[in-house]
């Protein structure tokens, strides 16, 4: 069952029927909760909410990119693990538009479909992935954060903007000079999209 409009913590969070989404999610050591906390009581005289959320967004974006936290998706077989579980039901209970794992977090935008609830997709993600690393690393415990970042992708030029957004982090954060250059990127040829640039699927998206 989608959940419509909800918030469980210092972000909302939007869970509509055959909804194309951008959404992040982060290893529990990414970005501490206090420093959110404290970021976001920093922007507390904003008064316009998206403004607010926005900027709380770049903020944490950019503390996340600097590679804060124990980034086990370096690790070759644990980002394969991700990719895997990404890739796995794609045109099944979603469609994958474009995706990229980082060393602390993952990027994806992806459109549900059969009605399955965005909440429960996350979950499956987190989960497998989750009990995958934890067995290959030989460790116990919680690796995801239990908050997400996810937004409604608006009109095209939102689905432009999110798409390149998530091919250009790996760029951004210093990784590598170019968005193919990424191995664990859509950019890099792997599925769906094989490559296609944002430019190339704008007007078909």
């Amino acid at each position: 069952m989608n959940k419509g409009l909800y918030t469980r913590g210092y972000l909302p969070h939007w869970d509509f029927k055959n909804a194309t989404q951008a959404v992040t999610f982060r290893l529990d050591d990414a970005v501490p909760r206090h420093l959110v906390k404290e970021r976001k009581q920093d922007l507390e005289e904003i008064e316009n909410n998206e403004i607010r959320e926005k900027e709380l967004r770049r903020l944490i974006a950019k503390y996340e990119d600097a590679g804060h936290g124990s980034c086990i998706l370096r690790d070759y077989d644990c980002a394969e693990i991700v990719k895997d579980e990404l890739l796995k039901n794609h045109e099944i209970s979603y469609k994958l538009l474009d995706w990229c794992v980082m060393p602390n977090h993952v990027h994806v935008m992806v459109r549900t479909l059969n009605e399955t609830p965005m909440h429960q997709i996350l979950n499956s993600w987190k989960g497998a992935s989750s009990r995958k690393m934890n067995e290959l690393l030989g460790r116990a415990g919680k690796l995801w954060q239990r908050e997400s970042y996810d937004r409604l992708v608006r009109d095209g030029d939102h689905h432009y903007a999110c798409r390149r957004y998530i091919r250009r982090n790996p760029v951004k954060a210093g990784l590598c000079e170019k968005p193919e250059d990424w191995k664990f990127s859509s950019a890099n040829g792997a599925p769906p999209s094989g490559g296609v640039s944002p430019e190339q699927t704008l007007h078909a998206a």
